[in-house]
């Protein structure tokens, strides 16, 4: 079930967005009298799930999703209607337009991506605001896994920066991006009273970007190992165990902190062991089997529960600029996490991914916070890969119009089409590219 709410959370976004691009490119077409033969959701090769002709234009529905298009008379395209371009220009096509207003056509895809992204960053921010936990609120510091632990990172640590930028909140997101993204040399930590700064060796760049690291928790706020529930059955509950009780060690090991105790108790199938906790006060110990596992069957007490979380609310007034200018940092990181990809810092068959990578953005709950927020960064994503100066993307089309604008000559009917098929195969090369990178996951799962 879950997997089918994730899978209709990207198919929905995945048609938001492909509609409302084409209608970047359709609408202006339309204002300057230029004809648009097909609009389709989805590609349409040898059938179509669904069409109807409305006026001039047939509205359809494909079974490939792979995108979308309009087809416009007159213009070169994946479509290669030689034949209609091989007689004379007509008025309504195209190529009879000026080159400013082909060139508006042609930004229009972007410029509806770009415009929704930014707009949806801003609703986002009104409807829901922006929750936060400070980091002036996590009393015992962090706890961290063997991945922050070689960077130099320890149990315990109470992270102030990140480079120059303040470690205000929670958040691994920003820590990743100001390593990998920002090129952030150090890290300043408060340790046992101390403030202490740790350098980042450069090879945890390509590390925090690999596909094998990108779920790493890297760290997470530490708190008191408190039982909240006990699972029926289990051997917590035949050994006496109760909601409440304060664990504070395992087999005389001092184990204050949650993570402390689940560590070692981890290390221990299979045994008898002997927890020291606390109740109404009182210190006492028990008896308790392990699992096979490591376990004894309750649930912990989590953060959110010892730690209090702020939400910020934004006004429409305050949520417009501040989800431009959420949503100008996001491009802007993609943008420095291309440049980066092309210097070999950053390995592209470690960082792309197909259309498995970008479902799994969506929870497997639904979320309307999430689908919307995920939702304004793929638009964003579509805009700057669409802008790309590859023939048969929207970039390429844009390039040769500027290129007419500036010298006054335009690019013959020939050369465009050659470049078309060339920027047509290397897009379907670099598709197949992502998401054969998504089968090998897989496999080797």
């Amino acid at each position: 079930m879950g997997i089918l709410v994730m899978l209709s959370q990207f198919f929905l976004s995945l048609s938001i967005l492909i509609i409302l691009h084409e209608m970047g490119h359709f609408f202006p077409a339309k204002w300057f009298n230029t004809r648009v033969e097909k609009f389709y959701l989805f590609f349409d090769p040898w059938f179509s799930l669904f069409k109807k002709k409305i006026g001039e234009t047939e509205y359809g529905i494909g079974w490939l999703p792979l995108g979308g298009y309009v087809k416009i008379s007159g213009m070169i395209d994946e479509s290669m209607d030689r034949e209609q371009m091989e007689g004379p220009p007509q008025p309504w096509e195209f190529r009879s337009k000026p080159a400013w207003q082909r060139l508006i056509i042609m930004l229009g895809g972007v410029t509806v991506n770009f415009i929704l992204g930014f707009l949806l960053f801003a609703m986002v921010l009104f409807v829901w605001g922006s929750a936060y936990l400070p980091s002036q609120n996590i009393e015992h510091g962090y706890y961290v896994d063997s991945l922050a632990y070689e960077m130099g990172l320890r149990d315990g640590d109470h992270i102030l920066k990140v480079g120059e930028v303040e470690f205000d909140q929670y958040d691994v997101g920003t820590f990743r991006k100001e390593i990998v993204i920002n090129d952030a040399q150090t890290i300043t930590v408060r340790r046992d009273g101390r403030q202490e700064q740790i350098s980042i060796d450069p090879k945890f760049v390509k590390i925090l970007s690999s596909y094998e690291f990108k779920d790493a928790y890297l760290f997470a706020p530490r708190h008191l190992a408190e039982v909240k529930e006990i699972t029926p059955g289990s051997p917590a509950e035949a050994a006496g165990l109760q909601a409440g009780d304060q664990l504070i060690a395992l087999n005389d090991e001092p184990t204050p902190y949650f993570d402390q105790f689940r560590r070692r108790l981890l290390q221990l199938p299979n045994e008898e062991v002997t927890i020291r906790y606390v109740r109404n006060g009182r210190e006492e110990e028990m008896r308790v089997n392990t699992t096979e596992n490591g376990t004894i069957g309750f649930a912990a007490k989590s953060a959110l529960d010892y730690y209090e979380t702020e939400t910020q609310k934004y006004s429409l007034g305050e949520a417009i600029p501040a989800g431009f200018a959420e949503g100008y940092d996001f491009l802007a990181s993609q943008v420095k996490a291309f440049g980066k990809m092309f210097k070999g810092k950053i390995k592209a068959s470690e960082s792309l991914g197909g259309f498995g990578t970008i479902s799994n953005l969506f929870p497997r709950t639904w979320s309307w916070q999430s689908f919307w927020r995920i939702t304004a960064i793929l638009s964003l994503i579509l805009g700057f890969m669409n802008l790309l100066p590859i023939p048969a993307l929207d970039g390429g089309h844009v390039m040769f119009l500027i290129w007419e604008v500036i010298t006054g000559r335009k690019v013959s009917d020939k050369v465009l089409e050659y470049a078309t098929i060339a920027g047509f195969a290397i897009v379907i090369g670099l598709v197949l590219y992502a998401n054969g990178l998504d089968f090998f996951r897989w496999w080797n799962k």
